[in-house]
């Protein structure tokens, strides 16, 4: 008879192990960057970003912008503390087993490449894994890209937690929380 009963259940058990799998899958985090360079001579990344460096990764606009809420943070990157903001975004995002990639970029679009762009891609699990890749462009006098900083790391985050990535000259700071 408790082997019948533990039988009966067993369907059930399954259903609610495979729904809490896809929760996970479907999740909405915001996510919010702050791009900074630090006082000092510019590291050059030695390349110049690809013209395809969006890689068609869905952009930050309207559609999925957020208020900022790192913005005490952000005032300590100040230029009387050795810092620059070059960029300061927050936008919702739905993370889960696979990566989900976003563009994020900011100031004027010169032959299909802004003075900072690049691509993060998030993927849920126990930790929130990043693969980004951001480039600070520098462009001469006629608008042509001449050189770049570039931060192309792989870290891992916990939930809520504000992490530093370095680059040399240029940093950022990530952080994922869920909604």
């Amino acid at each position: 008879m408790r082997a019948l009963r533990t039988l009966a259940l067993l369907p059930l058990a399954l259903l609610c192990l495979l729904s809490s799998t896809a929760a996970v899958a479907e999740s909405l985090y915001q996510v919010e960057v702050i791009v900074f360079r630090q006082a000092g001579e510019p590291i050059s990344a030695g390349q110049l970003p690809p013209d395809n460096w969006a890689q068609n990764a869905l952009p930050v606009d309207s559609n999925n912008s957020r208020s900022t809420a790192l913005n005490a943070e952000a005032g300590k990157l100040r230029p009387a503390s050795g810092y620059q903001v070059l960029l300061h975004q927050a936008w919702s995002q739905r993370l889960g087993e696979s990566s989900s990639q976003v563009a994020i970029s900011t100031g004027n679009q010169q032959f299909g490449h802004y003075p900072v762009e690049g691509t993060l891609s998030l993927k849920a699990g126990r930790l929130i894994e990043l693969e980004s890749d951001v480039w600070v462009n520098q462009f001469d006098a006629n608008g042509s890209l001449s050189d770049s900083e570039r931060i192309k790391q792989s870290s891992r985050l916990k939930n809520g937690e504000l992490t530093f990535v370095d680059s040399g000259s240029v940093g950022l700071l990530i952080r994922v929380n869920p909604l």
